[in-house]
């Protein structure tokens, strides 16, 4: 733990996002994805770590996103999803 009580590093790993019927680039989704996670994790942590490390299978029963997103904006909605599961919200399988 950091001298403030939070975690000196937060690690998050993601396997795998899948991406059906969706058209943007998958390279430009998964670096705005990164760019957006990153920002959202330093800015607000990971509250289902909260009380030490944590490892989640699957984030499911999240918002659905429209289809028809620029690569740059559906990587961050996707962020924000995946920040959203890992803040306690939708269904988590450990």
């Amino acid at each position: 733990m950091g001298v403030s009580g939070r975690p000196s590093a937060i690690r998050v790993e993601i396997g795998e996002l899948v991406l059906d019927g969706f058209r943007a680039d998958p390279a430009h989704v998964s670096a705005a994805f990164e760019r957006e996670l990153t920002r959202l994790v330093r800015l607000h942590g990971v509250p289902l770590a909260a009380n030490g490390a944590v490892t989640v299978d699957a984030l499911s029963g999240l918002a659905a996103l429209p289809a028809g997103l620029s690569a740059r904006r559906l990587g961050q909605e996707l962020a924000r999803a995946v920040h959203e599961g890992l803040s306690g919200h939708g269904e988590v399988t450990p």
